[in-house]
């Protein structure tokens, strides 16, 4: 297999590909991600003391802060800076701010948008993966791995692939397709170039297995002609 590149066979007989992100597109996702998240944890801190203790200085006179003020002042800016890549990579499906600047995204190894378990353990990791500053060792591990992975996608099952259809299309269209996820869309893309080179029955076949495997044994796949089955699969792969 191309190391810059990850197949799949597809459920169907159309094989799955996408091309893996370098150290390049990680490290610019990386680089955004750090500096919002650092904004976002400052500017929650600055605001909370300057709302609290009336400045950027611990009180040195009168009663003492409550557990409940420390906790919104120091504690939620760590909540912030740690949580920051979780909680928008279940959110976004796979992507963060810096991933969808850098056009970048998250996917696990079978293809899908990676679980609640993977993205956590992803990012568990991501505490080596900064040792000993400066994102060092994970920046090191993407340029002997094969598929450029971290040692949190190595542990997660998850790797960093380009996303060549971007958000607002297919944000749309997972509410209208059926939450269709990226290796869907890129499934339908791949049938959809070939097919002029299918022939009727196979193209149809595959189309309805697609299809039915997206909305569930409810779909009237069965009954769709030729045209009909190319315009369904051309909204789900998120073309106008």
């Amino acid at each position: 297999m191309d190391p810059e590149q990850y197949t799949i066979p597809g459920i169907t007989g159309v094989d799955v590909s996408w091309s893996i992100a370098g150290p390049g597109s990680r490290s610019y996702a990386f680089i955004i991600d750090w500096h919002i998240r650092v904004v976002l944890a400052l500017a929650w801190l600055v605001g909370a003391m300057l709302f609290t203790f009336g400045g950027l200085t611990w009180p040195t006179s009168g009663a003492r802060p409550g557990a409940s003020v420390v906790f919104v002042v120091f504690l939620v800016p760590l909540v912030i800076y740690f949580f920051y890549h979780p909680v928008l990579e279940l959110l976004l499906r796979g992507q963060s701010p810096g991933k969808r600047m850098a056009g970048v995204r998250v996917v696990s190894v079978n293809g899908g948008t990676p679980g609640v378990s993977a993205v956590l353990v992803r990012n568990v990791f991501r505490l080596i993966d900064c040792l000993p500053m400066l994102y060092f060792v994970g920046l090191v591990t993407t340029f002997l791995s094969a598929q450029r992975v971290r040692i949190g996608d190595m542990a997660a099952g998850t790797l960093l692939v380009i996303d060549e259809r971007p958000p607002p299309q297919s944000l749309e269209l997972g509410a209208a397709e059926g939450e269709a996820d990226f290796a869907t869309r890129d499934l339908a893309e791949q049938i959809l170039e070939r097919w002029p080179a299918l022939g009727l029955d196979k193209r149809a076949a595959i189309a309805r297995a697609l299809l039915k495997k997206t909305h569930g044994s409810a779909t009237d796949a069965d009954a769709l002609d030729d045209d009909s089955l190319r315009v369904r699969l051309a909204a789900l792969a998120g073309r106008r």
